[in-house]
């Protein structure tokens, strides 16, 4: 019987970049090896967040709205903002839709109060979300899901903010990275080995749901 001990198998972040550099057929050997491959591993984070949705970055936080105030400002860690609802006095959840900047700029009166019923998130460095109707009252609370940024790595000691199943994945796409730098010549192959691994850890980060809509597009010609 394994022991609770075996169960917690973690790599931090020396061990991350040790793994990486063996695959390039490299040792580390200074200091800048650690610091390079640090900003190699950033980079990745960043291209993450890229590629699509992961799900242990998705995060439940509240907002309280104010009477005549439209627009607030958010933490420069969001992402993106997923699901929203209007909490009113009763603890009652209220639908509220995603609109474009265009569909905001467009709105007639913007003056306009009442509970909320549509949003306009601006995904700026510092990201706001405006509402509208404007609150009538201040006893509204925005409740909603969003993406966190997935947390840098720092010291080498600490671990990644990440689950252990992406651990593949994060050794594959940091030898990559490295490999551009240090080991050209396996590029190519290291560059396959991430990109398997990032697709089979992408399709285990789902929610597991009875049914799972796609829309099929078709383009017709005139």
């Amino acid at each position: 019987m394994a022991t609770s001990s075996s169960r917690d198998f973690d790599l931090d972040v020396a061990e991350i970049i040790e793994e990486a550099y063996e695959r390039c057929g490299i040792e580390i050997r200074t200091g800048y090896d650690a610091k390079t491959a640090r900003r190699s591993l950033n980079l990745m984070f960043a291209d993450w967040a890229n590629r699509g949705l992961n799900l242990w970055t998705v995060t439940q936080a509240t907002q309280s709205l104010t009477s005549g105030t439209a627009s607030y400002s958010f933490s420069t860690n969001f992402t993106d903002l997923l699901d929203v609802v209007i909490r009113d006095s009763n603890s009652t959840d209220f639908s509220i839709s995603r609109i474009s900047r265009s569909e905001y700029l467009n709105i007639p009166n913007k003056t306009s109060t009442g509970r909320p019923s549509q949003f306009f998130y601006d995904r700026q460095v510092t990201p706001t979300v405006t509402v509208w109707p404007t609150p009538d009252v201040s006893t509204y609370t925005l409740v909603y899901y969003y993406v966190n940024r997935i947390q840098d790595a720092d010291t080498l000691q600490n671990t990644t903010d990440a689950p252990f199943r992406f651990l593949p994945c994060m050794v594959a796409g940091l030898a990559y990275y490295l490999s551009l730098k240090r080991a050209p010549e396996r590029t190519q192959l290291l560059k396959v080995v991430y990109e398997e691994e990032f697709q089979r850890a992408a399709d285990e980060d789902e929610d597991r749901v009875s049914l799972k809509l796609q829309p099929s597009i078709q383009y017709l010609r005139t």
